[in-house]
Parts: C-alpha cells; sequence; structure tokens
C-alpha cells in the first residue's frame, strides 16, 4: 500500500471525475486529496480532502473573464504563504510516498519543497508539452495560455498527458502522452445510433445558442441548463452522470464546449462533434481545432453556431464515423500501468 497525495483542480467537474476514476481503481492505496470549489464537493463524497484555494477561471457568457481571473491569480499568491505551510504540515502528518496533481497549483510546489515525486496528471500541459500548428489569429492566446501553464502549473516531476490527439512532443519534455481516462459507468454503455442530439454545456450558453438547437431538424436532449420540460424539439434533461452518457451513447452526433472528458467520452462512442469552444479559453479551442482537423467534426469559434452549420454537420456525418471508428479513445490499461510505475519506482517510465 501507498500513500498518495493527490492535489485536483476544482473548477468544474472534469478533474475530479478523473482523478475519481483514478483512486476508485487503486483501492489498495490510500489518497488524500487537495481541491477546491465543485472538485472538493464532489471527492469528499468517497475520500478525505483538504480545502486549499487555487488559481480559478471565471467564465461569463460564454467567454473568459481575464480580469477576474487576474484577480484570483493575486489571490492565490496573497494567500500563499499560509497554504503552504498547511500542506507541508500535512505532508509531515499523513507522510506520503508520493504526489499526483491534476492542474493543481500547491501540491507540486509543496512536494518539490518537500523531496516528494511528483506526476502530473492532466489534459492541459498538452498545450506546453507538444508541438502545435495554429491559426495565427490563436497565436496570441498560445502564448499567453502556454506563459500561464508553464508559470502556475509546472512544478511537477514528470509528466503524464492524456489526450485524444498526439502532437509531437517538445525535446527534454519529462512527458508522455496516452489517450483519455475513461471513467468506470462509460462501460456499462453499448453505443447505437439514435435519431435525438445530444447538446451539453458546463456554463451559461452564449446568446444566440438555443435558437441554433430549435434549428436542428432531430430530437436534441439538452444537459447542464437549468430548465425543465420541452420547448419545441429541446428536451431540457435533469443532472444526471447515468442519464447522460446514456443519451450519449445513442445519439446522432453531439453539440458541446471544448470540454476534454465529454469530447473524448463521445469520440469513444463514435459520435461526430460540433464543438463551440469557450472564446478565450485556448486549451479549449485546441481541442475543437484538433476534433476539426482530424475529421472528427466540426469547430466553430464564435459565441453562438450558424444554422448553416447544419446541413454540413448532417451530410458528413458517415465521414465523421468513419474517422472517429478507426482509432481507439481509451487509455485507461495504459495510464493505470504508468501510474503503477510511477508509485513503485518514483519515476515515469521512459516512451518505448
Amino acid at each position: 500500500m501507498a500513500k498518495i497525495l493527490y492535489g485536483v483542480h476544482g473548477t468544474g467537474h472534469g478533474h475530479a471525475t478523473r482523478a475519481l476514476t483514478v483512486a476508485r481503481h487503486f483501492p489498495q492505496h490510500q489518497f488524500l486529496f487537495v481541491s477546491h470549489s465543485h472538485g472538493a464537493a464532489l471527492l469528499k463524497r468517497e475520500f478525505p480532502v483538504i480545502e486549499c484555494y487555487n488559481p480559478e477561471t471565471p467564465v461569463v457568457s460564454h467567454r473568459v473573464a481575464a480580469g477576474a481571473a487576474v484577480l484570483s491569480a493575486l489571490r492565490t499568491w496573497r494567500r500563499q504563504p499560509h497554504l503552504t505551510r498547511m500542506l507541508l504540515d500535512e505532508i509531515e502528518r499523513f507522510q506520503p510516498d508520493v504526489a499526483i496533481t491534476d492542474y493543481e497549483y500547491f501540491v507540486p510546489r509543496v512536494a518539490r519543497a518537500a523531496g516528494l515525486p511528483c506526476l502530473s496528471l492532466d489534459h492541459q500541459h498538452i498545450v506546453t508539452c507538444s508541438r502545435h500548428s495554429v491559426p495565427a489569429h490563436q497565436l496570441a492566446s498560445y502564448i499567453a495560455t502556454t506563459v500561464a501553464i508553464r508559470g502556475l502549473f509546472s512544478t511537477a516531476s514528470a509528466y503524464l498527458v492524456i489526450s485524444f490527439f498526439n502532437p509531437p512532443l517538445w525535446p527534454n519534455a519529462k512527458a508522455r502522452v496516452a489517450p483519455p481516462i475513461l471513467r468506470e459507468n462509460v462501460f456499462q454503455q453499448r453505443p447505437s445510433d439514435s435519431d435525438h442530439v445530444l447538446a451539453y454545456h458546463a456554463y451559461a450558453t452564449s446568446p444566440g445558442f438555443y435558437e441554433f438547437l430549435h434549428a436542428i431538424p432531430r430530437p436534441v436532449k439538452v444537459y447542464g441548463s437549468n430548465r425543465a420540460g420541452s420547448e419545441g424539439n429541446l428536451q431540457f434533461q435533469p443532472r444526471s452522470e447515468d442519464g447522460l452518457l446514456a443519451d450519449l451513447a445513442s445519439c446522432a452526433y453531439v453539440v458541446c464546449g471544448g470540454g476534454h472528458t465529454l469530447i473524448s467520452e463521445a469520440l469513444h462512442f463514435g459520435k461526430p462533434l460540433l464543438v463551440v469552444p469557450i472564446r478565450g479559453a485556448f486549451e479549449q479551442f485546441l481541442n475543437a481545432y484538433y476534433v476539426s482537423t482530424l475529421g472528427y467534426g466540426r469547430c466553430h469559434e464564435g459565441l453562438a453556431p450558424p444554422a448553416s452549420l447544419i446541413p454540413e454537420i448532417e451530410s458528413n456525418m458517415d465521414q465523421y464515423r468513419k474517422n472517429i471508428r478507426a482509432n481507439s479513445f481509451c487509455g485507461n490499461a495504459e495510464v493505470f500501468g504508468l501510474l503503477d510505475a510511477f508509485v513503485e519506482k518514483k519515476a515515469l517510465p521512459c516512451a518505448s
């Protein structure tokens, strides 16, 4: 048995969902989580959690609120001495063997101070560990995001990056790329191709988003809203992980933001995508860009997609499905094997 200190970025549910999948797979180990906000609330249902403030990325009307994000980083900096001492005391008490960080700010820093090996396990480092050829209008966002990730979240010992796309790594990146980690109940679903479209948004939508969904000539099952009931072809669904996965596995295609978790699950089920990334969130743009570049669907960079996209998506679904189903998007066995090796050897095995 090993003791593992596990830092998890708490904005949204994707990081915590991934961390839960990892921890549930290793019941022989003892986990102590460090998280905040939504992540802490989700993790503490099953595991002990130390709540620790972290930099956040607020989203308003489908845009990153840059000013609020800067203020959050400043609050973290102001609290850093106190929170660092608190976590060092917890390390002294818990005596972990290794640490893992999923885009969390403090754990890799205190692990380094305590001489504790720390593995970064997330998707965000695909931005900094790999080379990308992005459109010119995204270069400023690419540079700014690279600076932010390297400055705030890049003090781990090694980097295991999970991603549905696999661009070339930079030399000396201390990183490996593996396919996505899928949560356990994904494997309980049998994919099928029904008539409905699944629409998911984790944040408040942009003006015009529901108008676009109304233009789709199919039933649309909408997740992530606070609405209930039906409105024309829209069927607003209650929050339900199992319900979401069942409708995802059986839909015709998916309309969603640029979050890596849902995109990966949709691809695992063989579903074409229309991805509308949050404006100002470069990692979301990058996910959408690769969906389009690899022929898995379309990317729309504006606030609300135009109805003119619908015939294009509908007419190309067979080709999208063919492209998707030629690949595998489940990295659970590979990732768990690498985690086993990291816990045992205190280092990430080199890529073969």
